[in-house]
């Protein structure tokens, strides 16, 4: 059986597919990219701040389906530039600290609203 996480805090799909979808012990996290959810527009224009926003919608996602960031076991990242990466990884360190999850990171020609950042997860209840 598998359900849809569905919040406000976080940005609405602009496509085809759920927020999240919550499986057994597990959760998986569709791509967000940095928009504000109160705006439904990305607010910053570098790499950190956009970093840091996909990570907050991340977390309001997960925390909508009674999941956290402590639970991620899995990352995706997708940059549009690998110019941008030790700045990303340095806000992506303020969110995983300790108990990281396995990761890949990858740059991408584009992504959607001209996003320089997203982020998908899996996270799973012990």
């Amino acid at each position: 059986m598998k359900s849809k996480i569905l919040t406000t805090e976080a940005p609405a799909a602009i496509g085809p597919y759920a927020q999240g979808i919550i499986t057994d012990k597990f959760a998986f996290v569709s791509g967000q990219i940095p928009v504000d959810p109160a705006t439904g527009a990305i607010e910053c224009s570098d790499i950190k701040g956009q970093a840091r926003q996909s990570l907050f919608n991340v977390r309001n996602v997960l925390k909508a389906g009674g999941f956290s960031l402590e639970d991620v076991v899995k990352t995706t990242c997708f940059i549009t530039d690998m110019k941008d990466f030790a700045e990303f990884n340095e806000v992506y360190g303020e969110f995983f600290k300790d108990n990281c999850p396995a990761r890949s990171c990858v740059a991408v020609k584009e992504l959607p609203k001209n996003a320089l950042c997203e982020l998908e997860v899996i996270a799973c209840k012990s």
